[in-house]
């Protein structure tokens, strides 16, 4: 009875989050203008130092990752550098710049970032079969035995991302999503919708969050519809 309550609960807890969807819009509604985009790219300036000139983001194991940002549905970028300015996500790197973005600024660098054409990254070598499996496994069905959310369940088909509130993931550095599953598992991140994130990372071993990352950094930017 108590497992049946429980999985209620997370089920109940990723209805709200399907709801969410029907507010963030799958779609990204409209075509940011072009001066928009330039006054993006104008902000952009100490952006590139980390996340490259093309927005790819670099992917550094051992050491900060920095991610990438094409790909990114414009309103989750707006929705994060809020967080990094207004002290609901906390990174030393971060901060400083969010801080010095206007509220304009942070639709501008979010409408440059949503015009450049996406590189994909290049997968990691000499990862085992069986990890990337086991990462597939995790994100494409979970594991409900000990209550592990599925990661299409709330981040779209082929996690592809939904608007504001769930993020593009697929072909995201492995590093990176692993830094950030292992934050939200130590309590050091929490700005995630209805807590979902934090209470399914804690649930999860180290090769978990190593399994799933590797498996989604080895997936498509893009979804075929979105690449045409």
């Amino acid at each position: 009875m108590k497992n049946q309550i429980k999985r209620g609960a997370i089920c109940y807890g990723i209805a709200a989050a399907f709801g969410y969807w029907a507010m963030a819009g799958v779609a990204w509604a409209d075509q940011p203008d072009a001066e928009a985009i330039e006054r993006g790219k104008a902000a952009t300036v100490a952006c590139v130092a980390c996340h490259q000139a093309d927005g790819s983001g670099m992917n550094n194991e051992g050491a900060e990752s920095w991610p990438r940002l094409t790909g990114l549905h414009p309103d989750y970028i707006v929705a994060q550098l809020q967080d990094y300015r207004e002290g609901r996500r906390s990174n030393p790197s971060m901060e400083p710049f969010a801080k010095m973005l206007s509220d304009n600024q942070l639709g501008d660098v979010a409408a440059y970032y949503a015009s450049l054409e996406v590189v994909e990254s290049k997968p990691a070598q000499g990862v085992d079969p069986e990890v990337l499996e086991r990462g597939r496994e995790l994100a494409l069905n979970g594991d409900w035995d000990r209550y592990i959310v599925a990661c299409v369940s709330c981040h779209g088909p082929g996690n592809h991302g939904v608007g504001s509130i769930f993020p593009n993931i697929s072909g995201q550095h492995p590093a990176y999503i692993a830094t950030q599953l292992k934050a939200w598992k130590n309590g050091e991140r929490d700005n995630d919708s209805l807590g979902l994130m934090k209470s399914i990372a804690k649930r999860m071993t180290d090769d978990d969050i190593h399994a799933v990352s590797a498996w989604l950094g080895q997936q498509p930017v893009l979804s075929t519809e979105q690449s045409n």
